[in-house]
């Protein structure tokens, strides 16, 4: 086998705004394996301030994956463990390999049948005008589930938004998620849970920031609306680890973003535990381009669930890679009718 990597920098058609500043481009890079006549690719992506592998060797270590593609396969995993990104780049990438199509890595209703798979409306930071403008459009498409990014501007805003949806869409027919992205602080959060819970919220993401685990327990155990933990997970390595921190904290939900938490197989490791402590889960992209969109959604394709998932990031770019995968109405879907980017092969 031979491996290459190249790094490709995606442009925002506008400028994306959370709780840890704005984005305009975002950094990932596409891992390219060939045996013989066949290819497999994948994406390693990483989200520069919070991924556990920015590091200033990340490319040295994506170069080493490459001239040491040949070991061992659990060799390469062990090693790699502390590079989530490239773990889910490099199992992407071996699963494209030994498939019939580089791109059809499960074989389910979702890419065979076109079956779609809830999704939820992300609504980006910004002027509370900017916001409402986004909750209106989301709205007149037909979304059923949308998750407001909170945390950046003035509270009492967020709050006036917040009130607008639910004047003219009731829990029943809107779902709702916020998410704080760590941005309250535990003095303050159980209070502006209390008013956020007068909205009928389905939940609200990492309330305050990872690494507080006994302030989050509390949380968890008197908050007035579900928590579930992201950034929480990011680090967390060892299986043991992984539950001791859920018995620890004992959360409603968790948010799983492969390539932050170690790949596709490290994600079924994180539900398994989930599930046999009764807490909820969904799986969330990390604003990969479509390659990584791609094998996030058939791993979800996968699972027995129908609770909308965070899987719509593709149309942020001005330079995604072309793909099959298209969202209509509140759903994602595979459409088999289209083609992917030859270049990218």
């Amino acid at each position: 086998m031979k491996a290459t990597y190249k790094r490709y920098v995606l442009n925002f058609k506008r400028p994306s705004g959370t709780s840890r500043g704005v984005l305009k481009t975002k950094e990932t890079w596409f891992l390219k394996i060939q045996k013989a006549d066949k290819i497999g690719i994948g994406e390693c992506g990483i989200l520069r301030g919070l991924s556990v592998d920015d590091r200033p060797d990340y490319e040295e270590k994506l170069q080493w994956l490459c001239e040491n593609i040949n070991r061992d396969k659990a060799f390469l995993f062990e090693t790699l463990k502390i590079y989530p990104s490239l773990i889910f780049g490099l199992e992407m990438a071996f699963k494209s390999l030994e498939s019939a199509h580089p791109f059809e890595l499960y074989q389910t209703d979702f890419v065979n049948n076109n079956q779609g798979i809830p999704i939820n409306g992300l609504i980006w930071m910004g002027p509370k005008d900017f916001m409402l403008e986004q909750i209106k459009a989301k709205i007149e498409i037909g979304f059923r589930c949308i998750k407001l990014k909170i945390g950046a501007i003035n509270f009492e805003q967020e709050i006036e938004l917040l009130k607008f949806i639910r004047r003219s869409f009731s829990a029943d027919v809107l779902e709702l998620r916020v998410d704080a992205n760590g941005a309250f602080s535990p003095e303050t959060a159980l209070d502006k849970l209390e008013t956020l819970s007068q909205f009928n919220l389905h939940s609200i993401e990492q309330p305050i920031s990872a690494g507080q685990a006994e302030q989050m327990y509390q949380l968890c155990q008197k908050t007035p609306l579900p928590i579930a933990l992201d950034e929480e997970l990011i680090g967390v390595f060892e299986k043991e680890e992984r539950a001791a921190l859920l018995d620890q904290i004992q959360p409603q939900y968790i948010i799983l973003k492969p390539s932050l938490i170690g790949g596709l197989q490290e994600s079924l490791n994180w539900i398994s535990l989930a599930n046999q402590r009764d807490i909820g889960w969904w799986i969330t992209s990390a604003l990969e381009s479509n390659i990584g969109l791609n094998a996030i959604a058939q791993l979800t394709s996968s699972l027995a669930t129908e609770m909308p998932q965070g899987l719509g990031t593709g149309s942020l770019y001005t330079n995604n890679i072309t793909s099959p995968l298209e969202v209509n109405g509140d759903q994602i879907f595979y459409n088999k009718s289209k083609s992917w980017e030859k270049t990218i092969l």
